[in-house]
């Protein structure tokens, strides 16, 4: 199934287009007992986050760069780069998540270059 959030350059001329939904500002999922909110990144981030709880997971790459972190509430912040243009020497990067650890991947060389256990 494919779950879609809009980015800030999607618009509605886009979604006449496709034969799946991409308008939404964000997907909330269950996850672990807690939320994984996934978002493009240009409304909620790190300076601008959703209500999140300890545990909680804020998924964006609206920055271009991979990135994983713990934030001040205990959420953790996970950024999956850029597979069209990524930023600051970053490779085009996927995030794979599979058995509460993500993967990341060179998606130039199919490589991973980081991994980080939730």
């Amino acid at each position: 199934k494919l779950l879609c959030v809009r980015g800030n350059c999607d618009s509605e001329v886009d979604q006449m287009v496709l034969e799946f939904p991409i308008m939404a500002d964000y997907a909330l999922l269950a996850y672990n007992g807690g939320k994984l909110f996934a978002t493009h990144g240009h409304l909620y981030n790190t300076e601008t986050p959703p209500l999140l709880q300890a545990g909680d997971i804020l998924l964006n790459g609206h920055f271009h760069v991979p990135c994983h972190k713990l934030m001040q509430n205990g959420a953790y912040y996970i950024n999956c780069g850029s597979a069209a243009l990524p930023k600051d020497g970053s490779p085009h990067s996927c995030i794979l998540f599979k058995d509460n650890t993500l993967y990341y991947y060179d998606l130039q060389t199919g490589e991973v270059f980081d991994t980080f256990a939730l």
